[in-house]
This record gives C-alpha cells, sequence and structure tokens, in this order.
C-alpha cells in the first residue's frame, strides 16, 4: 500500500482580492446604454451614469493599490492511500469518440444555394410591387431604404420610384444576405438529417421573419409599416425552401474535425494522424 500526505501551508492567513459588485454595475450601465439606441435617450442617460459610477468605483478598488482582504485558513492534513501501485490510463483513439456530423457540405454547397436562394426569393417581392404597389421598384427601394441615410420617413410614391441609390444598396443588402445564410445553411444543415427541407426552408425562415419584424418597428417604424409582412414571409419561405433543396442535393465530404489543426490547415503531420493499418498488420 501507497500513501501520500498533502497539506496547506502552515500560516494563518491569505490574501485575496476584496470582492465588489462595481463590475456588475458597469455591465448593467453598458447593457443600458445600447438598450437606449432602440427605445428612449433617457435609458441611454441613465447605462452612461451608471457606467461613469461602475468605472470609477472599480478603478479606486484597484489604484493605487489592489484592495484585499485577510481570509483564515485552518492547516488540515489528510491521507490518501490506494491499493492499486500503479493507475492504469485510459487511452482514446479516435474509434472512440464520436465526430458529429461524419459527413459535411462543401462550402461551395452553401454558396450556390445562397444564390439560388436569393435569386428566387425575388420573383415573389417584384410580384408583390407590381400587383399590390404597381411598381416593381417598391420591394428593391424598401430593401436599399434600410442602407440609405436620408429615408427616414418616405411615401408610398417615393417608395414606388426607380432611386439609383437604392438599387445599388438594396443589390448589396441582397446579394451579401443570401451568401451568408445559405453558408449558414451549408453548416447548420447536415447536422439536421432527417427534416432539412422543413427545418431549414420553413421553420428557420418563420423564425427569423418573427424576429425582423418585432425588431423593424423599434428599428425604424416608417420602413416597417410600409412592409407587407405576408408577403414578406412568402419570399423567405421561397428562399428558405429552394436555397434548403440545393444545399441538401449537394455531395457531402467527410468531416475533418477529428484532425489536427496543423493538419486540417494542410501542413504535412507525420505522426499525428493514424494509419489505418491494425495492429496485427503492424
Amino acid at each position: 500500500m501507497k500513501s501520500s500526505r498533502i497539506g496547506v501551508s502552515s500560516s494563518d492567513w491569505i490574501q485575496l482580492p476584496a470582492p465588489t459588485a462595481w463590475p456588475l454595475v458597469l455591465a448593467c450601465g453598458v447593457t443600458l446604454a445600447a438598450l437606449g439606441l432602440v427605445t428612449s435617450a433617457l435609458v441611454s442617460f441613465l447605462g452612461g451614469a451608471l457606467v461613469l459610477a461602475g468605472s470609477l468605483g472599480w478603478f479606486t478598488q484597484v489604484l493605487p493599490h489592489e484592495a484585499q482582504v485577510r481570509i483564515s485558513v485552518e492547516n488540515v492534513r489528510f491521507t490518501a492511500s490506494t491499493t492499486r501501485p500503479r493507475v492504469q490510463h485510459l487511452r482514446l483513439d479516435l474509434p472512440h469518440r464520436a465526430v458529429l456530423p461524419v459527413e459535411i457540405y462543401p462550402i461551395r454547397a452553401g454558396v450556390t444555394g445562397g444564390i439560388a436562394g436569393g435569386i428566387a426569393m425575388v420573383i415573389p417581392a417584384l410580384v408583390y410591387g407590381w400587383v399590390v404597389q404597381r411598381s416593381i421598384w417598391f420591394a428593391v427601394n424598401l430593401l436599399g431604404g434600410a442602407g440609405v441615410a436620408h429615408w427616414r420617413n418616405p411615401s408610398a410614391a417615393d417608395i414606388a420610384t426607380f432611386h439609383w441609390h437604392g438599387l445599388i444598396v438594396a443589390t448589396a443588402i441582397h446579394a451579401v444576405t443570401s451568401v451568408v445564410v445559405g453558408l449558414l445553411y451549408g453548416a447548420m444543415l447536415p447536422m439536421l438529417p432527417r427534416r432539412p427541407i422543413l427545418l431549414g426552408g420553413i421553420v428557420a425562415p418563420l423564425l427569423w421573419s418573427g424576429l425582423l419584424h418585432s425588431t423593424l418597428t423599434l428599428i425604424n417604424p416608417a420602413l416597417a409599416a410600409h412592409i407587407s409582412w405576408g408577403w414578406f414571409l412568402v419570399s423567405q419561405l421561397v428562399y428558405g425552401i429552394v436555397a434548403g433543396l440545393v444545399v441538401a442535393r449537394a455531395e457531402r465530404i467527410k468531416s475533418f474535425s477529428s484532425l489536427p489543426a496543423i493538419a486540417r490547415v494542410g501542413l504535412e503531420t507525420p505522426g499525428l494522424i493514424p494509419s489505418g493499418r491494425s495492429e496485427d498488420e503492424r
């Protein structure tokens, strides 16, 4: 039988940093200051006051000297014993680990799906503009108005008129968003193998449409008032279904999550990657 003795220092006390609530006050101030951007300037003013108070209070805790407290300790000794002369270590290799997902979609599948979905969702948007607003530029200018600074409170006639700057901004926003969401589909759909079209084509568009509806009314109420959310949801569902179909039908590749990071960047790694030979062949 082997035994060992473990104990603490013979000192009767130790020094630790003094507890303080000022970091919590500072965090609450930053949160309120950001919340005031979409609610009221008074909320931002209150958040700024808490940020100032939290910063000053925290500084006084560490400058010019850190505040510390003494904590008394008790010298306790105990004996740990075992009947095993040696501890058996568990060896883990690749067959013992479940690396999920086993297969993933390549990046080009997400890009292709995003582009296809972005092109498809333009059709219901243009149909809505022509049938309801008698202008194919209505939906384009609504999207472009999110990035045009002087469109604070446009009228329906202004939105229905062609604007070259609105077209440029709308095209950029639509292209970037479509590709980014397509890449997200390529990353998420392998983790949802049973019903990728249901989850990626219907559930996900419903979730982000509801999120956008609730936030846009706070960020830009004038712009949100001109959006027909029924048609908006139709276009998002079209995007989700088309992008999901394109991504789901792409050929999967084996996941390299189990490989070391140095191997995933393409460097030679002799000895780091186990060979496929069995123990008998070695």
